[in-house]
């Protein structure tokens, strides 16, 4: 179980990686769409300008499979990373190209798999013949099965695994030409094809699992939408909650929309849509988003103003230095791991018994109130301001302040009630202590780096096996985990706000500055 977990992991992390086209996707189609459906003339240079921004936006969303087969293979990959995203890419094509000429041969192809054709020809039932014609598609104007973003993750992946396995491999001087990432190369086009035909035979029954799905969500309302709200915080800690909301959100898992023509698939490509769209009136209710406006922008602060009136007199300031940075972070953003991460280390239950069912219920109330907007934190509802007919958030002004006021009394009553040693509760300083400036420039002028007494409490370089990140998480995989550092080293040590293992796997919460230590350790390491 450790091991899967590790895995888990360390893919969920993968998925980050196309995190920030998916962050602009949004942005550049709501402000290049506001300015040129709206604002500007047709024809002036300035609409040529949003317009290349818009185009920009729907590019990388009408290719996130690609994308998702490259980022991932590149975050898998333990060396050679270079080699390793242009595998994907080679991968991503052979996978496609493979099970539609397999399809063809079977007699399947743009022609036959048409609603009406499986009907006349072949028999289908309407209903069945509509489901397996929706299978099908063109990608990169290549007939092949309709997969969505699980193409690019399964490119990716294969790549990842292929890539680590064979990037190493030598052959005799003869034939030394093919050897190391060459070889991966020729290894990625040969198992493409059986994994393109096992595909072709599997991915109809997965199809059929997705759409079972679908149904359900669509189907199970409002007790849907607080299951998806509470696994998505329940599994956070784990660092698998991606999984739980990428399909939702950039697949047909999430719905599908059809605006001005066109087919969107997953909650965030239907909003973008309707973005972009000069006919849409308001953005998608039931989007698994709105639900966290109201506990990052209300319920949060609220459970952050009870940890700070919960502390001890003494400890106030230190634990409002501690809170504010990341409460900031939080509603400009939507990072929320700094803050949950202050109460889910010290007090678990309070985590999981009250905070993650909480945050299932702001779905839920988001739902009931119909609220319609696009972005979840202030610098991503900027948007908004372009176009604010398509926003139905009123109710807001009532929300807000109820959910801010809810989460602060249960918070202040868990907390003292159970004696939860939440942070300045202690009468050891030494859990919330601040690095004054001499201490820092002590390290930073040393030579005891943060990034270096990183590598060390990780065992040293010969430890290390590899290291990635995500938006918040340091994610290192070692080969001796009984040579790590404590928990408590970290935190207090190691300035990290808190830590997850699994085995020989490790997630070190740094929040949002984390991509820059990632980067220097890994230049200690001498790692790409």
């Amino acid at each position: 179980m450790k091991k899967i977990q590790e895995k888990l992991q360390s893919f969920s992390g993968a998925m980050m990686v196309p995190i920030i086209l998916l962050v602009l996707v949004g942005f550049y189609v709501g402000v290049g769409s506001a300015f040129t459906n709206y604002i500007l003339p047709q024809g002036g240079f300035l609409h040529a300008i949003f317009s290349m921004f818009e185009s920009m936006g729907f590019a990388f969303m009408n290719n996130l499979p690609i994308l998702f087969a490259i980022g991932i293979s590149f975050s898998l990959a333990k060396k050679e990373k270079g080699w390793a995203a242009f595998g994907g890419f080679v991968m991503f094509l052979s996978y496609i190209t493979c099970i539609g000429s397999f399809a063809n041969a079977m007699g399947f192809n743009a022609t036959t798999t048409t609603v009406e054709s499986l009907v006349t020809n072949l028999g289908y039932v309407q209903a069945d013949a509509m489901n397996f014609s929706a299978i099908w598609g063109n990608v990169l104007g290549i007939f092949t099965y309709n997969m969505g973003i699980f193409s690019g993750i399964i490119a990716g992946v294969s790549t990842g695994i292929i890539h680590n396995k064979f990037c190493e491999t030598k052959f005799i001087p003869t034939f030394a030409f093919f050897q190391g990432t060459k070889f991966v190369i020729i290894m990625i086009t040969i198992i493409s094809v059986p994994l393109a035909i096992a595909t072709y035979y599997v991915w109809p029954i997965i199809a059929s699992g997705l759409q079972g799905i679908t149904a359900f969500i669509g189907s199970s309302g409002l007790f849907g939408t607080f299951i998806f709200g509470f696994m998505d915080k329940a599994l956070l800690p784990l660092g698998i909650h991606h999984l739980i909301a990428f399909p939702i959100e950039y697949s047909s898992v999430g719905g599908t929309m059809m605006i001005d023509g066109v087919l969107y698939e997953g909650v965030r490509n239907i909003i973008n849509g309707q973005a972009a769209s000069s006919e849409a009136t308001g953005y998608l209710v039931r989007n698994f988003t709105s639900g966290r406006i109201l506990f990052q922008l209300a319920g949060l602060p609220g459970a952050a103003l009870a940890i700070y009136h919960c502390a001890k007199l003494k400890n106030r300031k230190k634990v409002a230095s501690l809170l504010v940075p990341t409460l900031i972070t939080l509603m400009l953003v939507g990072v929320s791991e700094p803050i949950e991460y202050t109460f889910l280390f010290v007090a678990p239950m309070l985590y999981w018994l009250i905070y993650a069912p909480l945050c299932g219920i702001c779905y839920v109330l988001a739902e009931i109130a119909q609220i319609s907007i696009n972005g979840h934190a202030l610098f991503f509802m900027i948007p908004n301001l372009f176009q604010p007919d398509k926003v139905h958030a009123m109710s807001l002004i009532v929300l807000l302040p109820a959910v801010f006021i809810t989460y602060y009394y249960i918070f202040k009553f868990v907390i003292k009630k159970f004696n939860l040693k939440t942070p300045g509760r202690n009468d050891d300083d030494e859990e919330i202590k601040l690095m004054s400036k001499k201490e820092y420039n002590k390290i930073k002028d040393g030579d005891s780096s943060l990034e270096v007494r990183i590598v060390e409490a990780f065992g040293g370089i010969d430890n290390i096996t590899s290291v990635t990140c995500c938006a918040t998480r340091l994610r290192v995989i070692v080969k001796d985990e009984t040579i790590v550092a404590s928990d408590n080293q970290w935190k207090n040590n190691l300035e990290a706000i808190g830590v997850v293992k699994s085995g020989k796997a490790y997630q070190i919460i740094y929040g949002v500055h984390v991509n820059s230590i990632t980067t220097s350790v890994k230049d200690i390491l001498g790692m790409d």
